[in-house]
């Protein structure tokens, strides 16, 4: 079926892995450092991103062949502004709280590298299947880190993941402390860090 083709599926699976937007790519770091100290948040803004990416390429790729090379940048923004407000806007209405906690992040995916790059490089010369599939491939690889990242904060800083504690009172009273150094932003980046590291490490072996 040439919805499974070997082009569509790897068009789903590389920024899984092997083109993957932050481990590969670097993109999106900055989003990945703000809004990583809990697991929830972090696991809204990755779908977040997953939604937007995959529609915003669809709809470009639709209307790719209209739009005047000039101001292709303007009409990927106006798309891209438009899934975003409209995706905060349903954040606010069943999921306030983390609409809350995202605060400016989620406006600010209009910036996001990762979602004008797929854009520019891919939705402006594929079809809209494979466009979507880039799409959602590239949301997915960058929830992915998020909810790595943001597991890893919680669960050390805070003792808890999703808002449930996790680590039991009994452990506290022999004396642990949850590690505060989780809860800030430089330790995203140095958890980020350590996880292209380790992915290049395993990937990358010199021969």
């Amino acid at each position: 079926m040439a919805l499974l083709s070997k082009e569509n599926k790897e068009a789903l699976t590389n920024p899984l892995n092997l083109d993957h937007p932050i481990l590969i790519q670097v993109l999106g770091i900055c989003s990945a450092l703000a809004v990583t100290s809990q697991l929830k948040p972090a696991i809204v803004m990755g779908l977040a991103v997953t939604v937007i990416t995959a529609f915003a390429n669809v709809i470009i790729s639709l209307i790719r062949n209209t739009i005047p090379n000039r101001i292709r940048i303007v009409v990927q923004l106006v798309v891209v502004a438009t899934l975003v407000t409209i995706v905060s806007q349903i954040l606010k209405a069943f999921a306030y709280d983390v609409s809350v906690q995202l605060s400016v992040y989620v406006g600010l995916i209009i910036t996001n590298c990762i979602l004008m790059g797929r854009l520019e490089a891919f939705a402006m010369q594929n079809k809209p299947w494979p466009s979507f599939l880039d799409g959602v491939g590239n949301g997915l690889g960058y929830a992915m880190i998020l909810v790595i990242v943001g597991a890893v904060r919680e669960f050390l800083g805070r003792g808890s993941l999703l808002g449930f504690q996790i680590i039991p009172q009994s452990v506290y009273d022999f004396g642990y402390q949850n590690n505060g150094m989780m809860t800030m932003p430089a330790m995203a980046l140095i958890l980020v860090g350590c996880v292209i590291w380790v992915h290049r490490a395993y990937f990358y072996k010199e021969k």
